[in-house]
């Protein structure tokens, strides 16, 4: 079996038949194929994307649902996901991967400061020797209860490159900056 297995309903059929195709492309088949059978185990209501008739914007040339469902089939279906926001103000647990559509609105706290689109996996030092504090300090501490305390002022620094990072130091210190992130 190949299952193809779709997050949202989708009609057309070049891109059915795309998708058909990129996962039989990753299966290795030992003898010759003889027939083949498509089975559509689910087949939820197609509702089409709703346009108001004087709207002005011009449309994506690749809707993102189709987009999403090329990735997957490409890629595999672990591989495409989206982020969704959590309640822990820890950057580092911030956010969760999220498949499909579910679970469309965060929970993640409203009026949170400014967050790099770019996280570091672990900060590392800034090597930067003077940067320039933007704003700041917004100070970080939580964790205690689950034994990774994280007791941080974070600020948005300027490096001399005109870079926006996004680092930290130890509460009341102005130096030895971490860097976390990086804006756009």
């Amino acid at each position: 079996d190949v299952a193809v297995g779709l997050l949202a309903a989708e009609r057309e059929p070049a891109l059915l038949f795309e998708l058909v195709r990129n996962r039989l492309e990753q299966v290795r088949i030992g003898q010759p194929v003889v027939a083949l059978r498509l089975l559509a185990r689910e087949l939820p209501p197609f509702v089409p994307a709703s346009r108001d008739l004087f709207d002005p914007r011009t449309r994506q040339q690749q809707p993102w649902p189709q987009l999403r469902e090329r990735l997957r089939a490409r890629l595999g279906d672990t591989a495409v996901h989206r982020i969704t926001p959590t309640t822990d103000p820890r950057p580092e647990r911030a956010w969760r991967p999220l498949q499909g559509d579910e679970g469309r609105s965060g929970d993640a706290a409203p009026g949170l400061p400014p967050r790099p689109a770019w996280l570091l996996p672990q900060p590392v030092p800034l090597r930067d020797p003077c940067p320039r504090i933007v704003s700041g300090p917004e100070r970080l501490e939580s964790g205690w209860w689950d034994g990774d305390d994280a007791r941080r002022d974070y600020y948005v620094l300027e490096t001399s490159q005109g870079q926006r990072a996004w680092a930290f130091a130890p509460p009341g210190e102005r130096g030895g900056w971490m860097l976390h992130g990086w804006f756009a």
